[in-house]
């Protein structure tokens, strides 16, 4: 690739600029795969430019991660060190940053026990239950971005021989990130912004009551809570600060109402849950509730995301992505929800974002329950975009609209 080392310092610079949006003075965390070492660096050396004040390098070894899961006693899993949780709070607390760089490989737990990964995940959710918390009321800066990893890429890329793999990936990266050779990514992100934006107000200013899903596999009724509110591209922190928690973002998303979905659905891509492939799921809701559920291969793993918490079983989050996507027109799977939900509408199980209704993030867990969003340890995005998708928009007085025809939406003058 053509200057590759001047890419890196463009994505860098986005995601400090951009993403995370480094203030003078701030507390930066960066938690990286031990591959991405070289990147890591310019990411770091571009957080001081921008002022930052300290930052923390967690570094990341899958191996070390899978020698956990083959050697340590089956009692350990249900273990997650207070310390680090309290870090986290502290961080947030502080008004700190983190940024993610979250490359999870598709086939890391392949023929470990699927309960002791269940287990870890879910000492680690209730230990976190507080910064998690703030990290969905935007009370700390955080940011989720990609850099390749060889598994990752080998999984991704493995029609093409090897060491193109890693290549390909950082080409994927870039192009995903609008970051190219004689472009400014920071300005084409800004633009990108601001498109999403009018698709938010869009719908904020219709006040649809509810969406109707159709596709193969799904027909599926979603109400919204009274005073939800659609979101996209970013949002400001507590300290007024704007950021982008995911990167690339091709979405706007809003929550459904706890208890008013009904229907099924099925999704379009395979989901990469926790380091486990999950195909083929299909769903039934009765009010708002998971009733039935099968999946074409690991169904086991949905098994334990449903055992996680009674909020696990609802929905939290509904986004919408245009099956035009630039990331859909790249015709591959990435294994990766942060990317495959960007090339396609998707919802998530488990807990809301209490910024999708207005006056969320003041209210209580017990509260926002009561406003009709859903709380639970987990949140996990799947799939359901499709070139068939066919989604209708309900007004108050009964008037049905179509929203998206053909997975797109449908342009009105």
């Amino acid at each position: 690739m053509k200057d590759f080392n001047h890419m890196l310092e463009k994505y860098a610079e986005l995601v400090i600029k951009i993403g995370v949006n480094i203030q003078p003075g701030q507390v930066l965390l960066v938690q990286a795969p031990l591959e991405t070492v070289d990147f890591t660096r310019k990411v770091v050396a571009k957080a001081y430019e921008s002022g930052a004040k300290f930052v923390q390098v967690d570094w990341d070894d899958e191996k070390v991660t899978r020698i956990r899961y083959e050697k340590a006693a089956d009692d350990s899993f249900g273990y997650y060190p207070k310390w680090q949780a309290d870090m986290m709070e502290q961080l947030a607390e502080s008004g700190g940053a983190v940024l993610h760089i979250k490359v999870p490989d598709p086939e890391l737990f392949r023929g470990i026990d699927s309960s002791k990964v269940s287990t870890a995940v879910k000492a680690a959710a209730v230990a976190r239950e507080k910064y998690q918390a703030y990290v969905r009321s935007n009370k700390v800066t955080w940011s989720l971005i990609k850099a390749p990893t060889k598994a990752w890429a080998d999984k991704v890329f493995a029609d093409l021989p090897e060491d193109a793999r890693v290549p390909a990936m950082w080409e994927a990266v870039f192009q995903m990130n609008r970051v190219t050779a004689d472009n400014d990514p920071v300005a084409a992100w800004q633009d990108h912004i601001r498109t999403l934006k009018e698709k938010q107000e869009y719908m904020n200013n219709k006040r649809y009551k509810a969406l109707h899903y159709r596709a193969p596999g799904t027909d599926l009724h979603v109400e919204m809570p009274e005073g939800y509110l659609w979101l996209g591209g970013g949002d400001h922190n507590e300290a007024g600060n704007y950021f982008v928690a995911n990167m690339p973002t091709e979405e706007i998303y809003t929550m459904p109402h706890r208890t008013g979905v009904n229907g099924t659905v099925a999704s379009t891509f395979p989901l990469n849950l926790n380091g486990r492939l999950v195909e083929g799921i299909k769903l039934t809701f009765k009010d708002g509730k998971v009733v039935e559920y099968d999946a074409d291969s690991g169904r086991e793993h949905l098994t334990s995301l449903f055992e996680t918490d009674e909020g696990a079983s609802y929905l939290g989050e509904m986004a919408l992505v245009p099956y035009d996507s630039p990331i859909s027109k790249m015709k591959r799977v990435f294994f990766n929800t942060g990317i495959d939900e960007n090339a396609s509408c998707h919802f998530a199980l488990g807990s809301s974002y209490p910024v999708n209704i207005e006056g969320g993030t003041k209210l209580s867990k017990e509260e926002l329950l009561a406003r009709g969003a859903n709380v639970s340890l987990t949140h996990v995005d799947f799939m359901v975009g499709s070139e068939e998708l066919e989604i209708d928009g309900e007004l108050p007085d009964g008037t049905i609209e179509p929203v998206f025809r053909n997975g797109v939406w449908v342009t009105r003058d």
